[in-house]
């Protein structure tokens, strides 16, 4: 059983940088994908980055190409979302996912998730 927690959110202004946090809980990340999900006011969920843990593979909505980088510490087990140049319509429910499988993890299949963590841009 792997647990998601999520952390670094909160009210940042259009274009500042931050960066949010997955940590894993019950096992390490190896052998998962891990990714980033997002679900503004209104819309559905939808995909944002992903990361193959084993590899470094990484993978990017191309609506967040060039702002969004996805990064891991291996040491700290942990899963990272730079965000840059903070837009309003980047206010969301940011949520972490993982799976074995990155099919799953794309498409927001995977496995386990977290509970999510709240970006506000302000104009």
């Amino acid at each position: 059983q792997v647990q998601l927690i999520e952390s670094g959110g909160g009210l940042v202004q259009a274009g500042g940088p931050l960066r949010l946090s997955c940590a894993a809980s019950g096992r390490a990340f190896t052998g998962y994908v891990v990714g980033w999900f997002r679900q503004a006011p209104g819309k559905e969920r939808e995909f944002v980055a992903a990361l193959v843990w084993t590899s470094g593979s990484t993978y990017y909505a191309d609506s967040v190409k060039g702002r969004f980088t996805i990064s891991r510490d291996s040491a700290k087990n942990a899963v990272y979302l730079q965000i840059n140049s903070l837009k309003p319509e980047d206010t969301a429910v940011y949520y972490c996912a993982a799976d074995a499988w990155t099919q799953r993890v794309r498409t927001g299949e995977a496995r386990y998730w977290g509970q999510g963590t709240q970006v506000t841009v302000s104009s």
